[in-house]
């Protein structure tokens, strides 16, 4: 139980990696307090399985004159975080040349702008207290971008060079500060790729497969357990090799 007696905070922990790392910190015995935009289907039963230790609340960080106040909740709830993860991410994709502000914008706002307003505020508390670690969900397309995906590249990017920057800031008070940047991960948008499309992604990956969610959660895991505890400013990628 690597995580006996931590408190988590975990963004878009509805589903997909969001929900993987949620599961698994509850599994390894923490106390995990869950933000998504959709309540899950089973949201009563995962609450009865964890024995309680499971909390919901449903927010939209996409508006950001109410993440600071939604964040201010939880952690007067909970008494404070000694685990961040910013997960909660979405995508708008288009050729550069035809996306519009509005899309460009909006997917900052969600992937990075938010992630910087909830690091600040949970951060602020963790170096009170001169303990945390926070973990920001990259991607493999912020180290080396993706046509068609300008915004969200951008917002992945920026989002690895803030946790660089924090971790500098941040780490003489005993918080780190990591990054996890999955490649193709299986998700209903994989699924739903025809033949075709997906042979043409698995000759990408030296491994010969996509990622679970539960991968991306392992290295989600150790990066907020003690096991690394000497580690920060770093980014794992978690792509089964794309870019060896």
């Amino acid at each position: 139980m690597e995580l006996e007696g931590k408190k988590a905070l975990v963004t878009g922990a509805s589903r997909g990696i969001g929900r993987a790392i949620t599961e698994r910190f509850l599994a390894e015995g923490a106390e995990v307090w869950g933000l998504g935009t959709r309540e899950p289907a089973d949201l009563g039963d995962r609450i009865a399985r964890s024995g309680g230790k499971l909390h919901w609340t449903n927010a939209d960080l996409g508006e950001l004159s109410q993440v600071e106040a939604v964040i201010e909740g939880c952690l007067k709830e909970a008494g404070g975080f000694d685990i961040l993860v910013n997960n909660a991410g979405i995508t708008k994709d288009n050729l550069s040349f035809r996306m519009s502000l509005e899309d460009f914008q909006k997917v900052l706002d969600v992937n990075l702008s938010a992630a910087f307003l909830v690091s600040r505020a949970v951060g602020r508390d963790m170096i009170r207290r001169k303990s945390g670690a926070i973990v920001n969900m990259a991607s493999v397309v912020g180290l080396h971008g993706n046509g068609g995906q300008a915004n969200y590249a951008a917002s992945k990017g920026g989002l690895i060079a803030l946790t660089k920057t924090m971790a500098q800031e941040t780490a003489s008070r005993g918080v780190r500060v990591n990054a996890v940047a999955p490649g193709f991960i299986v998700s209903d948008m994989t699924d739903a790729l025809p033949p075709a499309a997906r042979e043409k992604l698995l000759a990408l990956i030296p491994l010969k497969r996509m990622g679970e969610p539960a991968d991306v959660a392992e290295a989600v895991l150790f990066l907020a357990s003690p096991r690394g505890s000497y580690i920060t400013g770093q980014v794992l990628a978690v792509d089964g090799g794309m870019f060896i």
